[in-house]
């Protein structure tokens, strides 16, 4: 093989966030957002998003790293009805919920959350 050749892959493409009560994250991803859990590591849980995104969760006493403040990433998951999914997601009593707002500029339609140890979560749909 050339040195300079690349590799095949990635297969998918995971995401780590930390947190300090990871039973709790759990219960909230599965609950709320409905990701199916795609591989179990134990103090690591890989949940799949969508085709080959997925979103891991790790219990911050055993991972590369800790949980901390403030949280400077969002995740965002593009659904077919983000008004459908705003009152889902208000029924769930979750913090920092949002009213829905268009962008013509982004041509999205969206609002925001956070989980239970403050990472935002947008959920957004294309504007036709």
């Amino acid at each position: 093989m050339d040195a300079d050749a690349r590799p095949e892959g990635p297969i998918l493409g995971i995401t780590f966030l930390y947190y300090r009560d990871l039973a709790g994250a759990v219960a909230f991803y599965e609950r709320v957002l409905g990701f199916s859990l795609a591989i179990d590591q134990g103090w690591s849980k890989i949940y799949r998003i969508t085709g080959a995104a997925h979103l891991g969760l790790v219990d911050e006493t055993r991972g590369m790293h800790r949980a901390s403040d403030p949280k400077p990433v969002q995740i965002c998951i593009r659904v077919p009805d983000v008004d459908a999914w705003h009152a889902f997601v208000a029924s769930q009593g979750v913090d920092g919920l949002s009213e829905p707002k268009s962008s013509a500029a982004l041509r999205i339609r969206a609002f925001v959350f956070n989980d239970p140890e403050g990472y935002q979560i947008e959920v957004q749909s294309a504007l036709d």
